[in-house]
C-alpha cells in the first residue's frame, strides 16, 4: 500500500531514512532526560529558502513541533503527484533537511497545504492517500497505532515522574465538517468565513473526540495541546476554532470535564505569531502560541484580538517552549528570524491546575 512508484518521492524516502526518529506512537514515554526546550513551527515552503533554521538549530531544542503547511502541495491530479512531489523538494531542502539531520526529535500534525487542499476538510478526496504520504514522510511505524486508524492525531509523553511532558497532536482536517461561508468576503473579522451554530458539525470526529478524552486523562505536568489552527484568538475571519464555536466549548469542557492540569495550546497557520489568554475557559488561565509562518510570512495589517497579549509578530517566525523544573515555570516565545524572542510570557506550572 506504499507508494513508491515516482522516482523522485523514493529518492525523498532514502534521504528521509537517515534522519532522526519522530515522535513515538501514543502512550510510550520517550528516553530521558525531560524536556526542557522544544521549538515549533508551520507554513514552511518547500521551494523557498528556509534561513530560518540557523536559528532553530542554534536554539538547541530537545523537541521540533510541526504544525501544518509542512508542505504546500494543493493537488490538482486524481493521482496527488503534486502533494508527494513537494513533499520529496522539502526533504531535501537545505534549512528542513539540516533540522532532520540533527539529533532534535520531530513530531507533526498536519494542515490543509499538507493536507492536499487549501481549506480541505471530511470531504476532500484524497485523504486517505494523504495520510499515507505523511505517514511515509514522517517516518511513523506502519504497525503504530498511529498508523492503524483514520487521521494523523498522535501523543507521545516524554520524561520522568514528576517532568513528564504530554505532547497531544491534534488532526483538524480528516473529519472536519465544512465551514460556513462568510456573507460579506473581506469584512474584517468575516474575511472568509463566519462562526457556524450548526451543533451537528465536527472538528475532530466521535472516534478522535472519545479518543482525546483518554489521553487527557494520563498523567503529566505540562501538557502540550497542538492544534494546526487556533483555537483562543478570534478575530479574523479565516480558519479557526471560533468558526465551530459548539466544538471549542466542547473542547473546553473536555478539559474541564477529566481535570486534565498543564495544558498550553499551540497553534500555526495564520502567517503571523502571537499569544493568547483566556482566563474564562478553564479553572486556570489558558495560553495559546501561535508560530506561523517559517519562511513565508506574508501578513500586513494588525487584526483584532481580545484575548490577544500585545500585538502580532507578522515575520517569518518560530515558537519556543522553555522548562525550567527547578522553579516549575514554562515561558512561551515567538522568536524571529535571528533567534531573539519578540514575544514572550511565563507561566508556573503549579498555577496550571483545576481547583
Amino acid at each position: 500500500m506504499k507508494l513508491r512508484s515516482e522516482a523522485l518521492f523514493a529518492a525523498a524516502l532514502l534521504a528521509l531514512a537517515c534522519g532522526a526518529p519522530t515522535a513515538e506512537p501514543a502512550a510510550e514515554t520517550a528516553a530521558e532526560p525531560a524536556l526542557e526546550r522544544i521549538g515549533l513551527g508551520s507554513c514552511l515552503e518547500q521551494a523557498d529558502p528556509q534561513p530560518i533554521f540557523d536559528a532553530i538549530l542554534d536554539d538547541d531544542f530537545d523537541l521540533f513541533v510541526f504544525l501544518g503547511d509542512n508542505v504546500y502541495g494543493d493537488v490538482e491530479s486524481e493521482d496527488m503527484r503534486e502533494l508527494r512531489d513537494a513533499y520529496a523538494i522539502q526533504a531535501e531542502a537545505e534549512g528542513f533537511s539540516r533540522l532532520r539531520a540533527s539529533d532534535v526529535r520531530l513530531a507533526a500534525t498536519w494542515d490543509d497545504h499538507d493536507y492536499g487542499l487549501n481549506d480541505a476538510g471530511a470531504d476532500f478526496f484524497g485523504r486517505e492517500e494523504a495520510q499515507r504520504i505523511f505517514e511515509d514522510f514522517w517516518d511513523v511505524a506502519p504497525d503504530s497505532e498511529r498508523a492503524s486508524r483514520p487521521g494523523v492525531y498522535d501523543a507521545v509523553t516524554y520524561g520522568p515522574p514528576g517532568q513528564r511532558v504530554q505532547l497531544i497532536l491534534l488532526d483538524t482536517r480528516y473529519f472536519r465538517s465544512p465551514l460556513r461561508l462568510t456573507d460579506e468576503r473581506g469584512a474584517p473579522g468575516k474575511e472568509r468565513y463566519m462562526p457556524d451554530p450548526d451543533p451537528s458539525k465536527t472538528m475532530l470526529g466521535e472516534e478522535q473526540w472519545a479518543w482525546l478524552g483518554e489521553v487527557l486523562q494520563e498523567e503529566a505536568d505540562l501538557r502540550i495541546l497542538a492544534s494546526s489552527i487556533q483555537v483562543i484568538a478570534d478575530g479574523h475571519g479565516y480558519e479557526a476554532w471560533k468558526q465551530m464555536p459548539a466544538e471549542r466549548d466542547r473542547l473546553f469542557g473536555l478539559l474541564r470535564e477529566t481535570a486534565a492540569n498543564g495544558v498550553v495550546i499551540i497553534s500555526g497557520d495564520r502567517h503571523r505569531g502571537g499569544i493568547y489568554r483566556r482566563d474564562d475557559a478553564l479553572d486556570y488561565p489558558l495560553l495559546e502560541l501561535t508560530a506561523s509562518s517559517l519562511n513565508s510570512a506574508f501578513a500586513s495589517e494588525e487584526e483584532a484580538g481580545r484575548y490577544r497579549l500585545g500585538p502580532t509578530y507578522r515575520s517569518e517566525n518560530y515558537g519556543a517552549l522553555s522548562i525550567d523544573w527547578t522553579s516549575r515555570s514554562v515561558t512561551l516565545e515567538v522568536r524571529g528570524m535571528d533567534g531573539e524572542p519578540a514575544l514572550g510570557e511565563t507561566l508556573n506550572l503549579d498555577d496550571l491546575r483545576a481547583e
